[in-house]
């Protein structure tokens, strides 16, 4: 049987890697739906390659020349045009399984569509399930949806769980950090780091927002909250009872160990791979079976070692912001991840320095007004207000380099 693919994001790094790997297993897996956030050009191609039923771009202005460009390549073909973010939610309807690659905030509704559907949701959007984790965890429970999680260290701590069958017997679990591209540099030395310095990641290839929060070790903040709401109390029956004091970010720069999980009697089950995000992207599609093809099997006569470390939290003060944003709970992760994104921007254009982005996500995180997230509605007003502070944080800064 042919499993119906959801692409959403399907022109950044993650959506194009699930297009190869869809297409390493044609008998298997097939396209049924494509979107992308602004990239016209770049999802045509696709849609000359794939003829998909459905496409849709995220940016409602270019509705118009997304419908013109289908229609003239395909006249004799019935493709579906969609815009905005209902355009985007409506192509997670029409598949057995949906990666969710849209970067940011705005891959909410995704994220609620396919799992209210009851459908499979591959999330590589981790700020969906950071920013609205009481509503995602709402829409988990719907009757045959399942969320399989994308990330390199979710999908490790996924495949380490599947060794245990009683979720009292998981005592800790250990998320790894590659360290990013400023792994050993004091504080002081990298006041004055580029964008270019930032994007410079040792061991993934990765879109430039995540990268630079590598370099901050906000990923990992954030992957923290993630772990929590897959696996942790949030989670309910889904999960296996920890809170975020159970969760440890163990730094390991060859990036060969993904994530591991340690049992009450001591046993630590680990999982392995070399670097490549095709790996848990395959597993997502796959899940609960094996992805027919081979991606990041080691040769372990060429290995060598493996080494481990804690990271330095004076120099990359946003992974203590995540967890303080994760204890405090309600809105306070949306407040968070709305800042942070709104400080990367500003970094990627040269507004704002490097270390101003933790002081941006700082500031923003002290003035959260104690909202709770337990409706959409709360949610998207604290998205709102978050953006809006993070924005008058940036031009303070960027007034300031002037």
């Amino acid at each position: 049987m042919i499993t119906s693919v959801a692409v959403v994001g399907s022109t950044g790094s993650i959506g194009t890697q699930t297009l190869e790997a869809v297409a390493d297993a044609p008998d298997q897996y097939r396209v049924v739906s494509l979107a992308a956030g602004s990239d016209v050009a770049g999802l045509m191609a696709q849609v000359e390659a794939l003829r998909p039923s459905l496409v849709a771009i995220g940016d409602q202005s270019k509705f118009a020349d997304l419908k013109d460009a289908v229609a003239a390549l395909t006249p004799d073909l019935d493709i579906e045009v969609a815009a905005g973010p209902d355009g985007l939610a409506e192509c997670s309807r029409r598949a057995d399984v949906t990666v969710n690659a849209v970067v940011g905030f705005a891959g909410l509704p995704v994220t609620l569509a396919c799992l209210e559907e009851g459908k499979r949701l591959a999330l590589a959007n981790k700020e969906s399930l950071i920013a609205a984790g009481p509503i995602v965890q709402i829409a988990r429970r719907t009757e045959g949806a399942e969320l399989v999680p994308v990330d390199s260290e979710h999908a490790a701590v996924h495949q380490c769980l599947r060794a245990n069958n009683n979720p009292a017997q998981v005592s800790r679990l250990q998320i790894t950090a590659s360290g990013g591209p400023f792994r050993g540099r004091s504080a002081r030395s990298l006041q004055s780091v580029t964008v270019a310095d930032a994007l410079a990641h040792p061991t993934w290839s990765m879109g430039p927002k995540i990268t630079i929060d590598s370099s901050t070790l906000m990923n990992k903040g954030l992957e923290v909250i993630e772990a929590n709401e897959l696996f942790g109390e949030p989670a309910g029956d889904a999960g296996c009872g920890i809170t975020l004091d159970d969760i440890d970010v163990v730094v390991h720069p060859q990036s060969i160990v993904h994530s591991m999980v340690t049992f009450t009697d001591g046993s630590t089950i680990a999982q392995l791979s070399m670097p490549t995000m095709k790996l848990p992207i395959a597993y997502a599609l796959a899940y609960p079976d094996r992805f027919p093809v081979s991606y990041g099997a080691i040769d372990w006569a060429t290995l060598g070692s493996l080494d481990f470390d804690v990271p330095d939290r004076s120099a990359f003060p946003c992974l203590d912001l995540a967890f303080e944003a994760g204890r405090i709970g309600g809105t306070a992760p949306a407040w968070l991840s709305a800042a942070n994104e709104v400080a990367v921007e500003a970094f990627l254009k040269e507004r704002i320095r490097w270390a101003d982005i933790a002081d941006i996500n700082a500031a923003v995180l002290l003035s959260h007004d104690g909202g709770t997230g337990e409706s959409l509605d709360g949610v998207l007003e604290g998205d709102h207000v978050a953006r809006v502070l993070a924005g008058r944080e940036v031009e303070h800064r960027s007034d300031g380099r002037t």
